[in-house]
């Protein structure tokens, strides 16, 4: 199965396929077979992941205490119901003769928004380290055993190293948190050394990003009212690329844009450039999210800043 960032992608790549008459194989790999459970399954052989953790975490089946198995992703969630693969990057050689030299598609395959969401459906390791005044810049909150990253602090290390709202943290440096208190979580980070600090995450469950273009009106179609997505136009570049309604945007162009206002993402998309990359969740998980939060948190000191590639 190939796998494109957009379906204008799929488009172009066919095209310069056909006209090269390029039978070389495009996608990096071969594709995988669907998850039997969860759209975002646990790889023994990820980074950091200890044995430990696989028999504390067996399915993932639960996040902050909302129950996701299959029956209630039936329930809640019927467009989940059948798990997705993870996606994949795209490769395509460059043709090398003829009028086409030169040229790669996807148009999008190498966007800045598509770098910067980060979203690998699974288990990341990342290290991050202090600042000057000693901190890592960020809180958590513990919720049903769990531990959760609730607040990104502004051009802090944590936001440098693309730890995210809503983000799972499983591991600090090899030792697994389940169970663990915020207080004890923020005391392992006080107690860490200055660099070098590992920190495994589980990424939020269902989080998609879907790349769209610009219309030669500047329009990628759909409508949002406080960052939920409440309406799609026809035959629209959001419509074409599979934007469901009933979901929250999280970041557009890999930009974290929780807890900003309509206007402030408004601004954002219009001064995206033609391909905008959206970072989108069930608003039945984020609104779950919010109120095992504290929300108020969200507004003035959360990072909005443009995540470095």
């Amino acid at each position: 199965m190939s796998l494109y960032p957009s379906l204008e992608d799929m488009k172009v790549h066919q095209m310069v396929r056909a006209q090269s008459q390029a039978m070389h194989q495009h996608i990096a790999g071969s594709a995988q077979p669907a998850a039997a459970a969860l759209p975002y399954p646990i790889a023994p052989s990820a980074p950091g992941m200890a044995p430990d953790l696989l028999a504390l975490y067996p399915s993932l089946g639960d996040y902050m205490g909302l129950e996701l198995s299959q029956e209630a992703i039936k329930q809640n969630l019927p467009e989940y119901a059948v798990a997705v693969p993870p996606p994949h990057d795209v490769a395509v050689p460059a043709s090398t003769v003829g009028p086409l030299a030169g040229m790669i598609a996807p148009l999008s395959g190498q966007s800045l928004g598509l770098q910067r969401a980060q979203v690998s459906h699974g288990i990341r390791e990342m290290t991050l380290c202090k600042d000057a005044a000693g901190k890592v810049g960020l809180r958590v909150q513990s919720i049903s055993n769990g531990v959760f990253v609730n607040l990104v602090m502004k051009g802090s290390p944590a936001a440098l190293a693309g730890l995210r709202f809503g983000d799972q943290i499983l591991q600090i440096n090899g030792v697994t948190v389940a169970g663990f208190s915020m207080d004890k979580v923020h005391k392992m980070f006080r107690e860490s050394p200055v660099n070098g600090i590992s920190v495994v995450v589980r990424d939020r469950p269902f989080e998609r990003t879907l790349t769209m273009h610009k219309s030669s009106t500047g329009h990628i179609g759909f409508h949002f009212k406080n960052g939920k997505v409440v309406g799609l136009v026809k035959d629209s570049s959001a419509a074409r690329n599979g934007l469901l309604t009933d979901h929250q945007l999280l970041e557009v162009n890999g930009q974290n844009v929780v807890g900003l206002k309509d206007k402030e993402i408004t601004a954002l998309i219009e001064e995206g450039g033609p391909i905008i990359t959206v970072t989108v969740i069930p608003s039945f998980v984020y609104d779950h999210m919010v109120k095992k939060m504290a929300t108020s948190l969200l507004k003035g000191s959360m990072d909005h800043s443009i995540p470095e590639v």
